[in-house]
């Protein structure tokens, strides 16, 4: 947090943009935003929508606009105006100027939360590039009262405006050394998944949209203490923990970061980090929370992001057979069943009967639904598997050890012939564990 710490008084408006399009209505997204706000430890005293029709390109707001949000920060006594929007480096200086107080918007609040939450040294990296990104181009900004400069990369206390080209230096020398540290991250991290694919463990990943109660979900199923609080993004970095599932003595459970509607671009290499996880799931387990109005445009900004970072092009490619990929079994967990009134639930258990994805009722608080949950994800990742004969040559040590931690093998037997021994086996293996198989070298034909 910057000089205009926790408990700084703010006010949050929305810029209502006529003829948008978007899944979320308004209201909901001022609510989000007050959400964030909060989450940042800011005390909100108004929030409200502000129509726009035609965005002025120096201010974003109309005088009059100005002149409305003005007068509401003489009447709070707001010292902070959060505007739900992007506003451009020129249109947060001429807001201030005009306003007299501090002004961010929607990214550089999330950057704040981000900035906090962030635990591991891999999070923490990614999110200082996406502050120095967001920054580099925000070194123009004046503000008459706040003329120091300061430490840190927070934005609620700004920072001044001298040295102004030797500090965009030193912001792009410190972009260059983050991203040879995030390299070595991700190398050292992607060693670690791929010891986790020779493992013989299936991998479940929770996804859906911040507070949607993933957290809670999976301190029930595992046992953990992760945090889970009615915050948006109280999880950041991924966390993993066993579970045992019906059928399947030992799974590994990953809690992700919750997804957002209008994430920052800055945050996007940070969303595909975390959610690399994802990738390499055996089972997606989509979280929604069911007893939010806006629930279905949640589920949509969740499969949108998905597809924007190339995980998924939506639910058919989650579930289906696309070219060079395996299918991944998704599941939809509808959390919070126990909030929904008696007739909605009625309603809403006939759609999950009607439903093309498999979906489970569940309550994280309460744990109604939680053994469901798990049995059915133990049929998925076990019920589909299907023996395959498989041709090795008997030094090829690697693979037959492979076959054996991964599938259930019912024959493995030695040939004797012309030429190099071989080793015949008869394997039951899901359409996941032979996709990552073949992925190891190629099946023989007669495979």
């Amino acid at each position: 947090m910057g000089e205009l710490a926790r408990g700084a008084r703010a006010l949050v408006v929305h810029p209502d943009l006529r003829g948008r399009a978007t899944g979320v209505t308004p209201e909901a997204r001022l609510e989000e935003a007050v959400g964030l706000a909060r989450a940042i430890g800011l005390d909100v005293r108004e929030a409200f929508l502000v129509p726009i029709r035609e965005i002025r390109p120096g201010t974003l707001f109309g005088e009059g606009q100005i002149a409305q949000i003005a007068a509401s920060c003489d009447r709070e006594a707001a010292e902070l105006i959060v505007v739900d929007g992007a506003l451009s480096a020129i249109q947060q200086r001429n807001l201030e100027e005009k306003l007299g107080r501090k002004v961010i918007d929607r990214t550089g609040l999330i950057l704040e939360i981000f900035g906090e939450r962030a635990q591991t040294a891999e999070g923490r990296l990614q999110v200082e590039l996406a502050h120095l990104d967001y920054q580099a181009g925000r070194l123009v900004r004046s503000w008459t009262h706040l003329e120091r400069q300061r430490g840190g990369f927070g934005f609620l206390g700004g920072p001044g405006e001298t040295q102004i080209e030797a500090d965009r230096r030193m912001i792009r020398d410190r972009m260059a050394r983050i991203r040879r540290e995030l390299d070595q991250v991700r190398r050292t991290r992607a060693l670690h998944r791929g010891r986790r694919e020779k493992a013989p463990w299936p991998v479940l990943a929770l996804v859906g949209y911040t507070n949607a109660g993933k957290s809670t979900l999976f301190n029930r199923l595992t046992g953990a203490s992760v945090l889970a609080e009615d915050l948006l993004f109280a999880t950041l970095d991924p966390t993993m923990r066993a579970v045992r599932l019906p059928g399947i003595d030992k799974a590994i459970l990953s809690d992700t970061v919750g997804f957002i509607s209008d994430l920052p671009t800055q945050l996007v290499a940070a969303f595909r980090a975390t959610l690399e996880e994802v990738t390499a799931a055996d089972c997606i387990l989509h979280v929604r929370d069911i007893a939010n109005p806006d629930s279905a445009a949640q589920k949509a900004e969740v499969l949108g992001v998905l597809a924007d970072l190339g995980l998924a092009a939506g639910e058919d490619a989650l579930q289906g057979e696309g070219e060079g990929t395996v299918p991944v079994p998704l599941i939809e967990v509808w959390n919070k069943w126990d909030l929904l009134p008696a007739e909605r639930a009625r309603d809403l258990a006939q759609q999950a009967r009607a439903a093309s994805l498999p979906v489970v009722a569940v309550s994280a608080l309460t744990g109604q639904g939680c053994e469901d949950l798990l049995a059915l994800a133990g049929r998925l990742l076990t019920g589909d598997a299907r023996a395959i004969e498989i041709v090795l040559p008997a030094a090829d040590g690697q693979r037959i050890a492979w076959l054996h931690a991964h599938g259930e093998v019912l024959v493995d037997e030695e040939e004797a012939g012309e030429g190099e021994p071989q080793r015949r086996l008869s394997v039951r293996l899901s359409p996941r564990e032979l996709g990552r198989f073949r992925r190891l070298a190629t099946v023989p034909p007669h495979a």
